[in-house]
């Protein structure tokens, strides 16, 4: 059977799409990439899906999108198995167990998070001082101040020291080569080399151009290599160099060729998913009680924010399904109609779920 088209939307300084673009790799799923501004607006997204979401990476697996990496990896995990010749994220582990919720728990709850809090941290003022500066503050809610920001690198580098302190034990004691002992990377290897990655790229102001859409040139900054280095973090750094040999070796599967307009139309004939094949495989279903309490009814219009950032760009929708980690919903229309019509998905760990009140339709 052929492969559905896959589609990447975001930009190459981004800490996620890094992520997932080594998750691609890692599977060896043919994708192809669709850039889209480091900025506000987006009107790929918005105008062909009426996807207000102001987040990267999504991710559309034919006509479904996916939003928010922990969501992507799952489904990417789910429709391109093992069994069918793809690697898995959640390989055995040398002692005949599978971690995959550890490692789930691993990249949700501390790479995704306190980990990328520390990195972000590490970023240029001149980054700040730009208009993508202006464009973060709305995204988190309150203005920035470069100045203040750039006197807190020091103290933010030590952060970073923490972080790899508590990095380097887990390297240097495992059976392996890899994180949690398995025989090939795993999501959680994945997790820390894109954040290690990402950090010390933007950290060193080579990241600087690209980010700000030309707003500040390139620097040549020490970055993190004070405190991320191989005299300090033998086990870790050496574990670092062996994923970059790693994914050098692997093949490309990603095309940038392709225009945005041929992706489109792949995905306008890609068959929808069936009832039955929406939501991703979890160990029990929804809660019907706990859902009808909470109004999330099907056919329901609700509400999905982050739970972190952005609550102020929500994606409204029809409720189309539910389980105990995903919601589907079908983006509510905008002022003219959408290129493909499409289903977006969200993990529900990491974002409120409510009901749209009548007074606000």
């Amino acid at each position: 059977m052929a492969q559905p088209v896959v589609a990447l939307f975001g930009y190459e300084s981004s800490t996620f799409t890094i992520k997932i673009r080594h998750v691609l790799r890692l599977k060896r799923i043919n994708y192809t990439f669709v850039p889209v501004p480091t900025m506000m607006p987006r009107p790929t997204l918005r105008d062909h899906f009426h996807l207000t979401y102001r987040k990267i990476p999504v991710l559309a697996i034919g006509r479904e999108l996916y939003c928010d990496t922990s969501i992507i990896c799952e489904a990417l995990e789910h429709f391109f198995p093992h069994s069918e010749g793809y690697q898995s994220l959640y390989p055995t582990a040398q002692d005949g167990r599978n971690y995959r919720p550890l490692i789930r728990g691993f990249a949700s709850y501390w790479t995704d998070r306190p980990l990328f809090r520390v990195t972000c941290g590490l970023m240029p003022a001149s980054i700040w001082r730009s208009d993508f500066g202006v464009d973060r503050a709305q995204l988190i809610g309150h203005k920035l101040d470069p100045d203040k920001l750039e006197k807190k690198l020091p103290e933010n580098l030590s952060k970073l020291d923490t972080q790899l302190s508590l990095l380097e034990p887990l390297l240097a004691e495992t059976d392996g080569p890899w994180i949690f002992s398995t025989p090939s990377p795993s999501l959680a290897d994945v997790s820390v080399y894109y954040e290690l990655l990402w950090g010390s790229e933007i950290a060193s102001g080579r990241m600087t151009s690209h980010i700000t859409q030309g707003g500040h040139g390139d620097e040549a900054l020490e970055g993190a290599t004070p405190v991320f280095n191989a005299q300090r973090y033998p086990a870790l750094f050496s574990w670092y160099r062996r994923m970059q040999l790693y994914f050098d070796a692997l093949p490309s599967v990603e095309d940038q060729t392709t225009p945005l307009e041929r992706v489109l139309e792949q995905m306008k004939k890609a068959p929808a998913l069936g009832q039955k094949s929406l939501l991703l495989p979890t160990p029990r279903s929804t809660h019907a009680e706990l859902d009808e309490r909470t109004g999330l009814k099907i056919g329901s219009l609700v509400s999905v924010v982050p739970d972190d950032t952005g609550r102020d760009d929500p994606t409204i929708g029809t409720l189309v399904a539910i389980s105990p980690e995903e919601v589907v919903i079908k983006p509510q229309a905008l002022e003219s109609p959408a290129t493909v019509e499409t289903r977006v998905h969200f993990p529900k760990v990491g974002f409120v779920v409510r009901p749209v009140p009548e007074s606000k339709l």
